[in-house]
C-alpha cells in the first residue's frame, strides 16, 4: 500500500469521549497504533478512497480471484494449524497474495483484528473478497475452535467453484472466439464491401438505363442494410448501447432477474440443461460445505440458496428453509420442485434418514461435476457446426445477393 494514504478513523478515550478523523500513514497498523500511542481505542479504520480513480472503480467492478481465494484459504489454513499467532499468520498471508485486492482485504482484516475484531467481523467489512458463506463457515470455526478445518473446507469449496468456473469458460472460450471473430468479418463485408458493390450497380444502370431493372430482392435487403450502418450510426450505435444498459438494469430487478434466470434455463441445443446442471453442482457443493463446517441448518439453508447463482434454485430454497423450519423435511420440497431431478430428492431423503446429508451432498455435487464436464464437451461439439453452417450461410447469402444483379444485367446487355 501506497505511503501517504489517507486513513479515517472513529477510536475512544478511557473516559468513553469518542473522536473521529484521519490520518496519513502506510497501514491500518500504522494507524492503529499512532492512536494507541496517544492513549486512544480503536474503534473503527478505512482507507479514505478517491471515487475519481479508474482504478478503484476497476477495482470495485471486478471480483476477487478465485484461485488466489482458495490459495489463501490453503495457507490460511495450514498457518493456524502449525500454531502460528492469528496476527502473524495475518501478515504473512498478506506478504504472499499476489492479488493486490485479496492484498488490501487480509491487510484491512489484520488491522481489524489487531484492533479487537473477531476473524469474521473483521471479514464481514470486505464482502466483495469474502461472500456470506464464506464468512459464515468461518465463524462456525472459530466458535467450534476448529477453524484450520474450516479454513481447509472453505479451500476445497472454493477451489471446485473455480474448478467448475473454469472447466465451463474453457470449453465455450473457443466458439465465442471464433463466432465473435465470424461477426466482425461480417460488419466489415456489410460496411465496406457492399457499397463498393452497390456503386458498381449504380453505374451499370446509369450505363444501360434501358436494360436494367430494380435489384433483387436478396441484394436489396443487404444493400439496404448496409446503407443502414454507414448513413445511421449516430442512430444505431447509441440505440444498441441504450438496449444494452436497460437490459442491464432491468436484469438487476427482482422480476428481471427471475425471468432472466428462468429464460436461461429453456435455452436450446442442450444449453439450458449444462445451467441446470451447473447449478445443481453449485447448489450441493455449497449446501454440502456449508452442513460439514457445523453453520446451523437454517442458516446453511438461506445461505445456499443465496449463493446458488440462480433464482429458481433460490426459490426452492426458500420452500426448503419454510419446511425445515416447521419442522418439516429437507427432502420434501426438494422432490416436488421440477428444477431437482428425482435422484437429487432421493438421495437428499436417503441422507437425512442415515444421518449422512453431508456426504450425500457430496455425492450428488461429484456427479453433477461429472455431469457438466461431458455436457460441455457435447455443447461445444454440437455449437461447432451449427456454428459454421450460420456463419456460412449468412456469408452465401451475402455472395449469391451480390453477384446476382451482375448476372442479370450482363444477360440483358448480351
Amino acid at each position: 500500500m501506497a505511503a501517504g494514504t489517507t486513513f479515517a478513523f472513529r477510536a475512544m478515550d478511557l473516559a468513553g469521549t469518542s473522536s473521529a478523523g484521519e490520518i496519513e500513514a502506510e497501514s491500518k497498523a500504522s494507524v492503529t497504533e499512532q492512536l494507541r500511542q496517544r492513549g486512544l481505542i480503536v474503534l473503527d479504520v478505512s482507507e479514505k478512497s478517491d471515487p475519481f480513480k479508474i482504478e478503484d472503480l476497476f477495482k470495485r467492478w471486478r471480483g476477487a480471484d478465485m484461485r488466489e481465494l482458495a490459495v489463501l484459504s490453503r495457507q490460511f489454513a495450514t498457518l493456524i494449524a502449525s500454531g502460528m499467532p492469528m496476527l502473524r499468520t495475518l501478515s504473512t498471508l498478506e506478504e504472499q497474495t499476489q492479488d493486490e485486492q485479496i492484498k488490501e482485504a487480509v491487510a484491512s482484516i489484520r488491522a481489524d483484528v489487531e484492533a479487537g475484531s473477531s476473524l469474521e467481523q473483521a471479514m464481514e467489512r470486505q464482502p466483495k473478497v469474502f461472500d456470506r458463506l464464506f464468512r459464515a463457515m468461518v465463524r462456525s470455526g472459530e466458535q467450534s475452535g476448529r477453524l484450520e478445518e474450516a479454513m481447509d473446507r472453505i479451500a476445497f469449496q472454493v477451489e471446485k467453484a473455480d474448478g467448475l468456473r473454469r472447466q465451463v469458460k474453457s470449453a465455450l472460450m473457443y466458439p465465442a472466439l471464433v463466432f465473435g471473430f465470424a461477426i466482425v468479418v461480417l460488419i466489415a463485408i456489410v460496411i465496406f464491401i457492399i457499397p463498393t458493390f452497390a456503386g458498381i450497380f449504380e453505374e451499370l444502370a446509369e450505363e444501360n438505363p434501358d436494360e436494367a431493372g430494380g435489384l433483387p430482392l436478396p441484394t436489396q435487403v443487404c444493400v439496404d442494410v448496409s446503407n443502414a450502418l454507414t448513413s445511421y450510426p449516430y442512430i444505431i450505435l447509441p440505440a444498441l448501447i441504450v438496449f444494452a444498459v436497460g437490459f442491464l438494469k432491468w436484469k438487476k430487478t427482482e422480476r428481471g432477474n427471475e425471468q432472466w434466470d428462468r429464460f436461461k434455463l429453456r435455452l436450446p441445443f442442450k444449453i439450458g440443461d449444462v445451467i441446470q446442471k451447473v447449478a445443481l453442482a453449485r447448489w450441493s457443493r455449497t449446501f454440502s460445505g456449508a452442513v460439514s463446517s457445523g453453520v446451523p441448518m437454517l442458516q446453511a439453508i438461506r445461505l445456499t440458496g443465496e449463493t446458488a447463482g440462480n433464482v429458481v434454485v433460490e426459490q426452492a430454497m426458500d420452500d426448503v428453509y419454510a419446511s425445515v423450519k416447521q419442522g418439516g423435511s429437507i427432502a420434501g420440497p426438494i422432490e416436488g420442485n421440477p428444477i431437482f431431478p428425482p435422484m437429487v430428492g432421493h438421495m437428499i431423503a436417503v441422507g437425512e434418514e442415515t444421518g449422512q446429508l453431508e456426504h450425500m451432498l457430496t455425492k450428488i455435487a461429484d456427479f453433477y461435476e461429472t455431469e457438466v464436464d461431458a455436457k460441455v464437451k457435447a455443447l461445444t461439439a454440437l455449437i461447432e457446426p451449427v456454428m459454421i453452417v450460420f456463419v456460412g450461410g449468412i456469408v452465401g447469402f451475402i455472395v449469391v445477393a451480390m453477384y446476382l444483379p451482375m448476372f442479370s444485367i450482363f444477360e440483358k446487355i448480351r
